[in-house]
């Protein structure tokens, strides 16, 4: 099993990339805890949604998600079905989906795949189900689900995805280990991270401070700032689980991994 530095794709690499040492960090330690920060670590399955941000002031994610955060689409294309699309019946879940951007966007550009996007938030599913409707997309479909405990048959899906589900997850391994399990054999999960804590955290000091504005004292689960990792510690995230192969590269603010399942 190798670990690559660079994109499968190299043509898609920024010059700022290539210039980049292998081994550029972003701005939090070379470690991953094994255990959740008191931030993040009440983020558990079962917990009461009237706790969550994402339920208050769905809206400044949804803005954030549409304005601010980068627009992966091409990136994913270009390194899940480098050969050509993908092929009828294929089947890939979205974790973490929030306003369903990215589950969208592929069902409306490949009609014969079979797209779910789950998420904890009903405002954000709520959302994701209003886009796909004005879309006309009849296989595209939301499901409330904890990443960290997937109500998936093992070996479900050939494709996963997860963009800035790390940023306010706790247990990142057992997330990971959750997406080895519903993939098939031969299957392949694509997942980016923003590198740069400051942009990363905007969407949480924006709710924060307009929860503070609203008088609203629940007792939020999610922390006050996002969560990144430096290249070593976003790497040690995967190994864990006996993947087939594991490609890893930075570009700019993101890192991202695509890992196939042997």
């Amino acid at each position: 099993m190798k670990n690559f530095l660079y994109p499968p794709d190299w043509s898609l690499a920024s010059p700022e990339l290539k210039k980049m040492p292998p081994d550029a960090i972003a701005s939090t330690a070379a470690r991953i805890e094994k255990s959740a920060s008191p931030d993040t670590s009440t983020l558990q399955t079962g917990q009461r949604d009237h706790d969550s941000l994402f339920e208050h002031v769905a809206w400044v994610y949804v803005l954030c998600r549409e304005r601010l955060f980068r627009d992966d689409t091409e990136r994913i294309i270009t390194a899940l079905w480098p050969e050509g699309p993908p092929g009828p019946g294929t089947r890939l879940i979205e974790l973490g989906c929030g306003p369903g951007f990215y589950s969208c966007r592929l069902a409306e550009r490949f009609p014969d795949m079979s797209v779910t996007g789950v998420d904890r938030s009903e405002s954000q599913l709520r959302r994701a189900r209003e886009r796909a409707g004005a879309l006309g997309l009849n296989n595209c479909h939301f499901r409330r689900i904890n990443a960290l405990d997937l109500s998936c048959v093992d070996a479900e899906f050939n494709i996963v995805l997860a963009s800035r589900l790390f940023t306010i997850l706790p247990e990142q391994n057992r997330a990971v280990a959750e997406m080895y399990r519903v993939l098939k054999p031969g299957g392949r999960c694509f997942i980016a991270e923003p590198r740069d804590a400051f942009r990363a955290s905007i969407p949480l000091f924006a709710m924060w401070l307009l929860a503070g504005l609203n008088r609203s004292r629940n007792g939020y689960r999610e922390p006050h700032k996002a969560r990144v990792f430096s290249a070593h510690a976003f790497e040690n995230l995967f190994p864990a689980q006996p993947w087939k192969k594991i490609s890893i590269w930075q570009e700019g603010r993101y890192q991202y991994a695509l890992c196939e399942k042997g």
